[in-house]
């Protein structure tokens, strides 16, 4: 089979139907580029081109309230500043972490109100000089483009308004929270039907929304299709009007969801996180011909040459059988994984990976 560009490997994943190779696309912390920019990889050269990933390419947009943003403390270990969502939080510059969130400003229904004011479609919420510097490269370097959608349960109440607050607020106060589900969607839609009226096309809108962790879910099945789903499924409809693909980002164990996911009509599911009760090959046997799994592979292992190796071979033939896969680790590539790892394990992956 002739080699295939990003975008049509991942088109007939999505179609779950087999391509040259399945595609290979990861996530490395800032603090694992660092490492392997020491061990050797030139800072000049992007770490997709390096390992001779695959191309995705990502159209953002601003749909926060807009809020000041200013830097609080600046160290040479972390920063703390807000953001335009409100908070206040910090960043560690050389570790592998997610923020650590200090504070918000949107806290109960009447701060939600003031900042929901704040949240109207404008056209400078778009980076279009972005968009037309960087777009045509895209079309020839045959990227899959996705659209960067922000908004439900994840990104509310880390982001927004803090975790207990929200969790609290899904019982006692459901019609707050979902109205800035809802707000947040609304706002993506708009900026995208823009930028899609402009002549600019994606193949897939994706989101972040993360409702498990180890074992459990943030919330009951029942809680999930009385108040998040509704607002995915408005989001997958959106898509599929356009003739686009719709994929969702969710770690921890989300078991309890996958049918709610495959009714509503989702196409992709990532990252399956093995460490968190995740099984990607029992999913791949019970839901392979409906939803395209992106990750499985258990990041725990990477550091661990023989490990994931051997994990590999057990899993990426049964993930990759009739299309529908796309190699990645289970979340994101750790800062203890070396550089001759890295590439060892993506040169596993395209042997691994290749239909011919």
């Amino acid at each position: 089979m002739a080699q295939m560009t990003s975008r049509e490997r991942f088109q007939r994943m999505f179609e779950h139907r087999q391509a040259d190779r399945v595609p290979i696309v990861d996530g490395p912390w800032g603090a694992t580029i660092e490492r392997w920019q020491r061990e050797g990889m030139p800072k000049e050269v992007s770490y997709v081109d390096f390992f001779g990933l695959d191309k995705v390419a990502h159209i953002g947009v601003d749909n926060s309230p807009r809020f000041p943003r200013k830097v609080l403390e600046e160290t040479d270990e972390y920063s703390v500043y807000t953001t335009g969502w409100g908070a206040t939080q910090r960043t560690w510059k050389h570790a592998a972490s997610t923020p650590e969130f200090l504070g918000h400003t949107v806290v109960d229904a009447d701060s939600w109100r003031k900042a929901k004011e704040r949240m109207t479609p404008t056209r400078d919420r778009v980076n279009w000089e972005h968009l037309k510097k960087n777009y045509p490269t895209w079309q020839r370097e045959g990227c899959w483009i996705e659209a960067g959608f922000w908004f439900g349960f994840d990104v509310t109440h880390s982001w927004f308004v803090g975790t207990e607050r929200v969790l609290m607020a899904l019982a006692t106060d459901p019609e707050w929270v979902v109205d800035i589900f809802n707000t947040m969607l609304d706002l993506d839609i708009a900026l995208f039907e823009m930028i899609w009226a402009k002549g600019y096309r994606f193949d897939a809108i994706r989101w972040p929304d993360d409702m498990g962790y180890k074992g459990h879910q943030f919330f009951s099945p029942r809680m999930y299709r009385e108040l998040v789903k509704p607002v995915h499924r408005r989001a997958i409809e959106w898509a599929h009007a356009k003739g686009v693909k719709a994929a969702l980002h969710s770690c921890g164990d989300v078991n309890p969801f996958l049918p709610e996911f495959v009714e509503m009509g989702l196409d992709g599911l990532n990252p399956l996180e093995v460490k968190a009760g995740m099984d990607p090959v029992g999913i791949k046997k019970a839901y392979g011909d409906k939803l395209l799994l992106h990750g499985g592979i258990n990041a725990v292992l990477w550091d661990d040459l023989e490990a994931i190796t051997a994990e590999m071979r057990r899993v990426v033939p049964l993930l990759k059988r009739g299309g529908g896969y796309i190699f990645s680790s289970d979340h994101s590539v750790p800062s203890s994984v070396s550089l001759a790892n890295f590439r060892a394990i993506t040169d596993l992956a395209k042997e691994l990976g290749s239909y011919e």
